[in-house]
């Protein structure tokens, strides 16, 4: 019994030091600019949000936060690049809910989605808006929907990679119109849609943050959003649910993750630096004008993140199951 309280007071003595250990790196961190790791194409969406986020995070965290991408396979490749990374905050990632949706997407992850990350907090929340060329035939979403429907593999149809939000959306709709399109693939929603404004594209379905800008240019056209509800600042177009889609509903969220084993004080003082971009009135008044809004307060801590998180990994498993079929 002696030798049981000694060896449980030792291990007690490990784990002070060590918390005091994390305490100490903590206040100190950071000491050096922090790389965000964005996983798709430059001049995507998930590069618009990851870029205005850090931005405001360099102020609070005194340290300059600077974004890479690193695209491909449907945001994987840059996820793999932050599980192999130092778990010290120095390498971070925002990812959407495609991150989730990939562990049963991929087969051959070198990662496992549920342990290899630790979530930072939840960042926004928008629906996808269903696109096309602007002299595709098409007058509204009843009319592109019933095109789609009976043309099938006629219709080109661009995504950022198997398992982005847009390959995710095609899949919903495809499943929706008990039709099959010919889907093309891109290193990101950028380069998607420059094709789509190009011509070489027929439809894109991409998140409001990219799709706004282009549409309020005129240069495509923007015929319906996934979301149960219409979007302010789309006021015009219908709800793909209006549009005929029975119960169709496509809500997209990013997300900030460090890699597992990262200290919970750093943990903590990301957060922290996250909860003050997103009560920063420049970044809220960008998100309103492309039709995305951050997540209410008391769910952007990491416990919040991370209950979202594994709800979508049960989720996906079961959409992506039943698309298998």
């Amino acid at each position: 019994m002696r030798n049981r309280s000694v060896w449980h007071a030792c291990l007690t003595g490990v784990a002070g030091i060590l918390m005091l250990a994390g305490t100490a790196v903590a206040q100190d961190y950071p000491t050096r600019p922090i790389t965000m790791i964005v996983p798709f194409a430059a001049g995507g969406p998930s590069d618009a949000i990851g870029r205005l986020v850090a931005q405001s995070m360099s102020k609070s965290l005194g340290q300059q936060v600077v974004v890479e991408s690193v695209s491909g396979a449907g945001g994987t490749v840059g996820a793999s690049r932050l599980a192999r990374s130092d778990a010290d905050g120095y390498t971070i990632l925002i990812h959407h809910v495609a991150l989730a949706a990939g562990a049963s997407l991929y087969k051959n992850l070198d990662y496992d989605t549920s342990t290899a990350f630790a979530p930072i907090g939840l960042v926004n929340r928008g629906p996808m808006v269903l696109l096309s060329r602007k002299n595709y035939e098409a007058s509204d979403a009843k009319a592109l929907l019933g095109i789609m429907r009976e043309q099938g593999t006629k219709v080109s149809v661009g995504h950022a990679g198997v398992g982005s939000n847009s390959h995710l959306c095609t899949l919903l709709m495809q499943e929706a119109l008990n039709s099959k399109f010919t889907l093309v693939a891109y290193k990101g929603t950028g380069p998607a849609m420059n094709d789509l404004m190009g011509g070489q594209l027929d439809i894109l379905c991409d998140q409001s943050t990219t799709a706004i800008p282009q549409i309020s240019g005129k240069m495509i056209k923007g015929y319906a959003v996934t979301s149960a509800e219409r979007l302010d600042a789309l006021k015009d177009l219908p709800t793909l649910q209006e549009a005929g889609l029975k119960d169709f509903n496509f809500t997209i969220w990013h997300g900030l993750y460090a890699p597992a084993k990262t200290p919970e004080p750093i943990v903590k003082k990301l957060n922290e630096a996250l909860q003050a971009a997103l009560s920063d009135q420049s970044v809220l008044q960008r998100f309103a004008e492309v039709g995305t809004s951050p997540f209410p307060a008391d769910q952007r801590t990491p416990a919040a993140h991370k209950k979202q998180f594994d709800h979508e990994i049960a989720v996906w498993k079961d959409v992506i199951g039943k698309n298998k079929k």
